[in-house]
């Protein structure tokens, strides 16, 4: 049994979340979890809520509420939208939990003592208009680099490129739009990331499996011109977690915090130190600490694109830096962006389809699907009404739906809500398990290599073996001359029910859930053989026929939806 951590992306606390950041982390996150949980193998699978920094400040002074109790009523809202579509996370933290403070503060102090962080004076952006020091991330201008004029104090997101915002030209304050903006000084911690050039080199050259879009970025950042710099770890806010050596104050930096890039990554660590806490496992150090068994663990992590460079040089520094014992992950699974309808979605200017609202119009399985099934890996995506359509109609209404309701509809008619005997199977079952048993191989390579979109692909083609199976072998027409023979192809079909409820889980949960149930059996099995998978379900074996697994969208239901999230969200 292979053991697997696997974390998402820890999305900001300021906010519901649109389609393009569940599709870009959380999502093929759960994908995996439940595939290899599905496999027989051994999972921690951990996200969090991002809360501190300056979008929590903000958003929360938005609300008229204080910072905390702000952040905590929208990670409640955030977990029941994240069990809305069936994310299967271990746990769910907080970046702001006592053991992200004490776990941040404590990598803080082995990166000071291993003579990795500098105390620099430095000039940063202060806004009269908005009485306060702004962080990178909200002062925007032009991009020096290619001219994008949304770019950010930190990074240019058309580009990719790290920006201070001192190089942004015509830079102005996103808080409140103003260009009275000025240089102070004030003093800041910086991490040494330029000392471990070499280490984090080797380290990323080391990575051959990783996909092109992953390591071309880190790459890029590593070695090209300035990618790679010391970074800015503390920043002046009120809200995040107090500068600390560990547990010792230092001089200086009263009344500053670390900055959200620094703490957030951490709290992966600290996500499984609040598991144990919760009550929900035990000994999070097997996971994580190569001394004390985390050896053989396989560390996956999903993300967007734009948080690539952080998660392969920010947070690896921290880690190589400390000089502990600490995994550092093996494979970063990437995504590009998933545009709208022509345009892109943006949480901060409320454009495109929202996961509340999304729940609101149809359950998760069929989301998930379209989702999955058009991830941007290769490429950017772009999310259509027509598309999204034609997918729910033909791939789960037609095809599976159709298949399950059919079939079940058929033998309860005929042979009653039982499985029915019938004979051996014959040479057009054979040759239904041998093209069931090549996709399978297919299917399980595509999981194995986080390969989602062709992982999709097999599924559906093996969904439509079944219904091109009872098309041929028409039971309904067999069964007036030779009922025996149309027994056992029932009895094949409802056997291929339980089997494409168990392929499916990872994609669809619920529906997979409700297959099982209507088969009227808990074993959930993962199949070592196709052969031994449709012989599970003996003869005299109840099932029930299940509701319509899937419904199909109105040419009406898609242009009242294509025309109600055509604006921006208010």
């Amino acid at each position: 049994m292979a053991r697997h951590l696997i974390t998402s992306a820890i999305p900001y606390i300021n906010g519901i979340k649109h389609l393009g950041n569940l599709v870009g982390s959380q999502l093929p996150a759960d994908l995996f979890a439940r595939y290899q949980r599905g496999r027989g193998h051994e999972v921690l699978f951990l996200c969090s809520t991002d809360e501190h920094g300056t979008p929590a400040e903000l958003a929360a002074a938005k609300a008229g509420k204080p910072v905390a109790e702000y952040c905590a009523e929208m990670h409640e809202v955030q977990a029941r939208i994240a069990e809305g579509f069936r994310l299967s996370f271990d746990h769910f933290g907080r970046s702001s939990s006592e053991e992200n403070h004490k776990l941040t503060q404590h990598f803080a102090g082995r990166l000071a003592e291993a003579g990795l962080i500098a105390e620099v004076n430095e000039k940063q952006m202060y806004s009269h208009a908005d009485g306060r020091y702004l962080p990178d991330r909200y002062i925007e201008g032009t991009c020096p680099n290619c001219g994008f004029d949304s770019a950010r104090g930190d990074q240019c997101d058309n580009c990719t490129k790290q920006l201070d915002p001192v190089d942004l030209i015509n830079p102005h304050s996103t808080i409140s739009g103003s260009t009275d903006l000025e240089m102070r000084e004030t003093k800041h911690l910086y991490l040494r990331q330029t000392q471990l050039r070499g280490q984090l080199e080797e380290w990323i050259d080391s990575k051959t499996d990783w996909p092109v879009l992953t390591t071309s970025i880190a790459k890029k950042w590593l070695r090209d011109g300035d990618g790679l710099q010391d970074r800015g770890i503390t920043r002046d806010l009120d809200w995040g977690v107090p500068v600390k050596k560990g547990d010792q104050d230092w001089p200086g930096m009263e009344g500053k915090v670390f900055y959200v890039w620094f703490d957030a990554p951490i709290e992966y660590i600290a996500c499984s130190q609040e598991w144990v806490a919760a009550g929900k496992g035990s000994d999070w150090e097997r996971w994580w600490r190569t001394d004390k068994g985390a050896e053989d663990v396989t560390y996956t992590q999903f993300m967007g694109k734009d948080n690539v460079p952080f998660h392969t040089l920010s947070f690896p520094c921290t880690i190589l830096g400390s000089g502990e014992p600490w995994k550092l992950v093996d494979y970063i699974k990437s995504f590009n962006y998933l545009n709208y309808d022509g345009g892109q979605f943006s949480t901060s200017r409320g454009r495109g389809v929202f996961m509340d609202q999304a729940l609101e119009i149809l359950p998760s399985d069929y989301w998930r699907w379209w989702l999955l099934s058009h991830a941007p890996e290769s490429s950017d995506s772009e999310f259509t009404w027509e598309n999204f359509q034609q997918s729910v109609n033909k791939d789960l209404a037609d095809v599976l739906g159709n298949f399950v309701s059919r079939i079940t509809k058929f033998c309860r008619s005929k042979f009653g809500e039982e499985v029915p005997a019938g004979g051996a199977f014959g040479a057009k079952e054979a040759e239904v398990i041998a093209a069931l048993s090549e996709r399978l191989t297919a299917y399980q390579g595509f999981m194995d290599a986080i390969e989602v979109r062709k992982a999709a692909g097999e599924l559906r083609a093996i969904w439509v073996i079944g219904n091109e199976y009872l098309q041929d072998a028409a039971p309904w027409s067999t069964f007036k001359e030779d009922p025996e023979t149309a027994a056992m192809q029932v009895r094949f079909g409802l056997n291929l029910i339980r089997l494409y409820a168990i392929l499916s889980a990872p994609f669809i949960p619920d529906a997979a859930a409700t297959m099982l149930a209507a088969m009227k059996t808990e074993d959930s099995a993962w199949p070592g053989s196709v052969e031994t998978a449709l012989s599970a379900l003996p003869a005299g074996h109840g099932f029930e026929v299940p509701e319509n697994l899937f419904r199909k969208i109105t040419d009406e239901e898609r242009e009242e939806w294509q025309a109600r999230f055509a604006g921006v969200r208010t």
